[in-house]
């Protein structure tokens, strides 16, 4: 099958050509991101492989469909940039990779937390330029805190194992509560007392309309004064204003976040050398206690493999009219 694949990095190019050795499928790299100025890439494909910051808005959709696009395959777990129903209007199969390591995205969350409390990227540059003082490097025990966690599928479980691990009273929220979880000691309770309660916030829920803000102005009322909060979810997770406000009257004590819900302008560019237009990430990148990775959770060996093998698997399936197991509809 003739694949367009977009937004493409070295590591994709790697990884999906190492494997597709054993499909055979005619894939094409761009490393412009899909949207509708570049959907006239995807001419005299069958399908497109997209990222997580591609727009596959209904123009977008439209545009592959009528140069005879068949089926979209998302490298990615998140489909909240896809119109699903422009998707179905257009007859286009959308397919995705549901869980490729869930302990990749758990373990960043835990590098987050871990370099914020113990700031040992400050470390790190204050030895390498002669500076071995202690002044300002004094952390806590994460031991004993109670670490509140949003959303428990299958990476929010792996990084309630994690913490559970460090010695933290580790409670959670999730309409859908595991009983696995349970047994091991993770305590559900309503997202208000998750809010009151915890000395570290983590986020790990799909981002929808009902979660979209879901960190907000009043839910940072309800919190501790102080909280660190994580995010390896999705940007739109957190008002960033309302983070920001937060962060200046300290109610926000720590805030370590991989993704950022403005980021398709910035994440997986080098922009060194350019002037940054975006505000509201250039005041968060002013506090010290704040740190950002550049959705960065996902890179590991482990992960890649999984993603391109499934994704492979994923269009394999449509090309011999097979079921779709990783198949994604509208509501």
């Amino acid at each position: 099958m003739k694949v367009a694949v977009f937004s493409t990095k070295a590591y994709d190019k790697e990884y999906l050509t190492k494997f597709n050795s054993g499909f055979g499928h005619k894939l094409s790299f761009f490393e412009v991101g899909l949207n509708e100025a570049t959907a006239p890439l995807a001419s005299q494909y069958t399908a497109v492989c997209a990222f997580v910051n591609d727009a596959l808005t209904e123009e977008t959709i439209r545009k592959l469909a009528e140069q005879g696009v068949k089926i979209i395959a998302l490298r990615c777990a998140g489909f909240n940039n896809v119109n699903l129903k422009a998707a179905a209007e257009n007859d286009i199969k959308i397919v995705r990779v549901p869980a490729y390591s869930p302990h990749a995205v758990a373990e960043h969350a835990v590098a987050l937390i871990l370099t914020l409390n113990r700031k040992t990227h400050k470390a790190f540059n204050r030895v390498r330029e002669g500076n071995f003082s202690l002044e300002r490097l004094t952390g806590f025990n994460l031991h004993g805190k109670t670490v509140g966690v949003i959303g428990t599928g299958n990476i929010g479980a792996v990084f309630c194992h994690i913490m559970r691990g460090f010695g933290c009273h580790v409670i959670a929220f999730d309409p859908q509560e595991n009983a696995e979880l349970k047994t091991a000691g993770v305590n559900y309770l309503p997202l208000e007392e998750v809010f009151r309660q915890a000395d570290v916030l983590s986020l790990h829920c799909p981002l929808t309309p009902q979660t979209r803000h879901l960190i907000n102005a009043e839910a940072f009322e309800k919190m501790k004064p102080g909280v660190m909060l994580i995010n390896t979810g999705r940007g739109a997770l957190i008002d960033t204003k309302a983070a920001i406000q937060a962060l200046k009257t300290g109610k926000l004590g720590y805030l370590g976040i991989d993704v950022y819900e403005q980021e398709e302008q910035l994440f997986f560019r080098d922009l060194s050398e350019s002037i940054i237009p975006d505000e509201l990430i250039g005041r968060l990148m002013s506090f010290p206690n704040v740190l950002i990775t550049a959705h960065q959770a996902f890179l590991t060996r482990e992960a890649l493999e999984q993603i391109a093998t499934t994704t492979l698997q994923n269009l394999a399936a449509f090309e011999k009219n097979e079921p779709l197991l990783n198949e994604v509809k509208a509501g």
